[in-house]
């Protein structure tokens, strides 16, 4: 091992040649270009050479780090690694860490971290509720590094298949939870909410259990009728219905309809990509009768922008305004969102237009190509044809809609 105890004080305080400085007995004084100092135990452990640093000089001083190379000695002597019993210990410590934040309040930090970015301001508060409801009697108050696959079975199984969306929402949210805590330091290991490989493997698919609850549409051949009927309701709110049933559109995007949106012009509603489900502009090309509709609208209309104001000045017709009017119908089974069924059943089953321009009309991402292709204006014309044609279908003979309240 050769001589210990090589190196005296002044000569470390002077040297400033870069490289390693041999003390003796596997302790070392690194010097760098810079001109910082700092110590090295270098040893052999079950035939692997192992370098371990002690710390900065002068912080730590010849005589210190003399010593704690004699400890590592004396640990080595004894079959223990010094260099492995650290980690051991900093994996403690972090461990102990981790231990000290509960999954209630990584759910908090995750939500608030996350927020900002989501285009539905309502998302957090779902998040906080769906968290809170399933996850927090399981988990809420236990160390997130101590959740593991049974804690997750226990929250997902009991309503898999009874509130099987609600259930696969769940896991992707308590699957982000887990992912930001384990990059936060807070837990170690593989995530056990994560799907693939593993809870798949646990439960059986969404697709298999999951009940689909289709809107209630009406039948495409008894449209006629109803929409006679619908005519005949007074109101704002009947108008609105009846704009949404002709333009297959979806509730949110006819109740917040402006007149800048309309092209008089060209004959198309032009709705903006904030205001679309897909975040993408959709062009409606308006048959006859929904011109006739919007000039009626904007007969009575007063100065606001919105072509189907709610009671209050400003504001649009709320969701259930558009239900009130089925309900005074005496069809309260049917729902806005219902028509677009509707006319998805008749283009499909009573005409020869291609599958991507009926899905097109109903706002449905078809393909960054066929979409750009239908975007253009000779498509829009084969789509306003459609369009016509499914106002026509709508048409009975009937008295001229009434707009006033």
């Amino acid at each position: 091992m050769g001589r210990a105890h090589k190196l005296t004080p002044l000569q470390i305080k002077n040297l400033k040649e870069p490289g390693l400085h041999g003390d003796g007995a596997g302790l070392l004084l690194k010097v760098t270009p810079g001109g910082s100092k700092s110590w090295i135990h270098r040893y052999m452990h079950k035939g692997a050479d192992r370098w371990m640093g002690l710390g900065s000089y002068p912080d730590v001083s010849l005589a210190e780090a003399r010593e704690l190379a004699a400890e590592n000695r004396k640990k080595l002597r004894a079959g223990i690694d010094p260099l492995g019993e650290r980690k051991e210990e900093r994996n403690e410590v972090k461990r102990e860490r981790a231990e000290a934040k509960t999954f209630g309040w990584c759910a908090t930090q995750y939500i608030d971290a996350h927020k900002a970015g989501w285009s539905n301001p309502k998302s957090a508060q779902q998040w906080e509720n769906t968290l809170a409801t399933y996850a927090g009697p399981v988990i809420g108050s236990l160390a997130v590094s101590k959740v593991d696959t049974s804690h997750v079975i226990e929250i997902l199984q009991p309503i898999w298949s009874t509130k099987t969306e609600t259930a696969s929402r769940l896991r992707g949210r308590i699957e982000a939870v887990l992912d930001w805590a384990t990059v936060h330091g807070h837990r170690i290991g593989d995530n056990p909410a994560r799907l693939k490989g593993h809870i798949d493997a646990l439960l059986p698919p969404v697709a298999r259990v999951k009940k689909v609850e289709h809107h209630a549409a009406l039948p495409y051949k008894e449209i006629a009728p109803f929409m006679s009927a619908l005519r005949k309701q007074a109101g704002i709110g009947a108008r609105a219905c009846e704009f949404a049933i002709l333009t297959a559109a979806r509730s949110g995007e006819v109740r917040g309809a402006t007149w800048s949106e309309i092209d008089e012009e060209q004959g198309v509603w032009v709705i903006p990509a904030e205001r679309m489900k897909a975040k993408k502009e959709h062009r409606v090309p308006l048959s006859a009768e929904t011109k006739a509709l919007i000039a009626n609208m904007k007969a009575i209309a007063t100065d606001g922008e919105l072509i189907f104001p709610g009671a209050k000045e400003g504001k649009p017709l709320s969701d259930m305004s558009l239900t009130a009017v089925f309900r005074r119908m005496d069809r309260g089974d049917l729902t806005m969102h219902g028509f677009r069924s509707t006319f998805r059943d008749w283009a499909a089953e009573t005409t020869d237009y291609p599958h991507e321009m009926q899905e097109m009309a109903l706002a449905h991402t078809v393909g960054d190509k066929v979409e750009a292709a239908y975007r253009r204006g000779d498509m829009l014309e084969k789509r306003r044809k459609m369009m016509q044609d499914w106002a026509d279908y709508c048409k009975e003979k009937t008295e001229a809609p009434d707009a006033s309240e």
